[in-house]
């Protein structure tokens, strides 16, 4: 029986896809040299959107749209409305039920 070989033009491209270098190196080089080309257009999009101007109080008023006037919030001013709801002073620790802390009658 006579043994067939491929001709060399053939087996060198085999060879070369075959190889672990050209297989999972290769693809990885595309996608960290290719990636940022991709992704200029979504980058793109958060600089598109922020050159746009916010409305004034005056073009707000002509369109009549209701803004809220600018006040000072300071952390005691706050603390305050919190005070006001909740009453900090009486209140009382209490211990939920752990699953390992249960026992088998509860």
């Amino acid at each position: 029986m006579e043994r067939t070989t491929l001709p060399y033009r053939i087996t060198t491209p085999m060879k070369i896809f075959s190889n672990k270098t050209f297989k999972y190196g290769l693809p990885f080089m595309i996608l960290v040299v290719g990636a940022p080309f991709g992704l200029t257009e979504f980058t793109s999009l958060r600089y598109r959107f922020r050159s746009q101007q916010s409305v004034s109080r005056e073009e707000a008023e002509l369109l009549t749209l209701d803004m809220k006037k600018p006040g000072k919030v300071t952390l005691e001013s706050e603390y305050e409305k919190l005070k006001k709801d909740i009453d900090i002073d009486k209140w009382e620790n209490k211990r939920l039920p752990r699953p390992w802390n249960e026992t088998e009658d509860t």
